[in-house]
């Protein structure tokens, strides 16, 4: 899985260079590492970080949330219309 920004120290303030749609998935990394997500329906989100730890959230409303994740997961996220920003 590729991560254009591996090298490279992270701030919230920086801005994407590009985003996809994300369908949660327990087996499967995502195409690429994200360091937000947006979600359009409110809901909970598990993602695994780039350490390999599995997070899992509280309720979130809509919005826009930093996290550096390989992969949101089915189980534990009933978020919707995750969109992941890079």
């Amino acid at each position: 899985m590729p991560d254009r920004f591996s090298s490279y120290a992270h701030g919230g303030n920086q801005v994407a260079a590009a985003s996809y749609a994300i369908t949660p998935n327990d087996g499967a990394d995502l195409t690429e590492t994200v360091r937000a997500v947006t979600i359009g329906g409110a809901g909970t989100i598990s993602w695994v970080g780039v350490d390999g730890v599995i997070y899992t959230t509280g309720a979130l409303p809509v919005g826009t949330y930093a996290m550096r994740a390989a992969r949101i997961r089915a189980t534990g996220t009933t978020a919707t219309a995750i969109t992941g920003w890079v």
